[in-house]
């Protein structure tokens, strides 16, 4: 059985019945980069200063390799220790311990208002408990930069189970998803909801303040037509399936470096390429399209120009005017079709 979040009621007009929210993404774990102090070496702390004193920045700048021709050397180091964040009373710097700490809201600089927990629970809402649906949307009018987090919602007992099918057989015969309200972590969002096997998939939704609006520039004039279809050729034949499996190619390359350095193995520095600015956007859009293969199809073999090609003899059209006197007739393997047509021409 999957933890569950959150649990409470999934109501529509008077159907309800129990279910219970499991997150449907998971966090992976990634590496962990810690803030740590180092002490400067000697001569980073006294000597260097000294004698960049009074020389020029770019003269300091010149002095120093380029970030792709340095390798990692073998240096004095001096320990190194993590850095921890712990509450402390800022008048003195001791440590406070957590059940002293309260929430509060500062009205004025320095004047605050503090809440016990029983007050914050007073403020609950019927969507602490009850997600009501109230009413329901064509799937492709909620716009997804609206999307917060997704959840996997799951019938609460073997009882919810049949009003659970019910209500999502009849959103997915209706292509619609439904809306609601839910209270999670001291803050109500309103969530979408839709039908997904037994269950049902959640996804709370940030509010309009949330969501800023675009800035986009406004285009004028119409697309180039032959541009646009060499977009949508390079377009077609890279079209796929979505696979979710790929791997962080960032996390692989960290993980690369740190058994490098942990070997004492020499670096070298890599700085990722810029692309140039487009200038020409059609020779653009031509070289992309010369280079692009269909998704999963490899480039076809250039025909053998010495190898007839069989079918072309049933491409070869009629002339007109009619066979000559003396015309040896049409060969047998030429196609019904083209022996009636020039009958009828001679025959006219």
């Amino acid at each position: 059985m999957p933890r569950a979040s959150w649990r409470g009621h999934l109501r529509l007009s008077l159907v309800s019945c129990p279910i219970y929210l499991s997150p449907a993404t998971a966090r992976t774990k990634p590496i962990r980069l810690h803030q740590v102090w180092q002490a400067r070496a000697a001569h980073d702390a006294g000597e260097q200063p000294d004698q960049d004193r009074g020389r020029d920045v770019t003269d300091l700048h010149a002095s120093r390799p380029h970030s792709d021709e340095v390798e990692d050397r073998t240096e004095p180091v001096a320990p190194v220790s993590q850095v921890t964040l712990r509450p402390h009373d800022p008048s003195t710097g001791e440590e406070i311990e957590k059940d002293e700490v309260v929430r509060g809201y500062e009205y004025e600089r320095g004047q605050y208002v503090t809440f016990t927990p029983a007050e914050l629970k007073a403020l609950d809402l019927e969507s602490s408990k009850v997600i009501d649906l109230e009413m329901f949307v064509p799937r492709g009018e909620v716009d997804p930069v609206h999307f917060n987090s997704p959840y996997y919602l799951y019938p609460d007992g073997q009882m919810a189970l049949e009003a659970i099918r019910v209500i999502g057989d009849a959103m997915g015969e209706a292509g619609v998803a439904g809306i609601g309200r839910l209270t999670m972590s001291r803050r109500e969002r309103m969530v979408m909801i839709e039908p997904r096997g037994s269950g049902m998939v959640l996804i709370t939704l940030r509010a309009a303040d949330e969501v800023r609006a675009p800035q986009f520039s406004r285009a004028d004039g119409a697309t180039d037509a032959e541009m646009l279809a060499i977009a949508r050729t390079i377009i077609e034949r890279r079209t796929g399936k979505f696979d979710p499996s790929k791997g962080d190619r960032y996390q692989e390359a960290l993980q690369k470096l740190i058994e490098a350095k942990m070997k004492g193995q020499p670096i070298k520095l890599q700085v990722a390429e810029t692309p140039a600015p487009v200038i020409d956007l059609m020779a653009a859009l031509k070289r992309s399209l010369a280079q692009e293969t269909p998704a999963g199809k490899a480039t076809p073999k250039k025909r053998d120009q010495a190898t007839p090609d069989r079918r072309q003899r049933a491409l070869l059209l009629p002339v007109t005017g009619g066979r000559k006197k003396g015309e040896e007739p049409a060969p047998e393997g030429t196609p019904v079709a083209v022996r009636r047509r020039r009958s009828e021409i001679s025959g006219s």
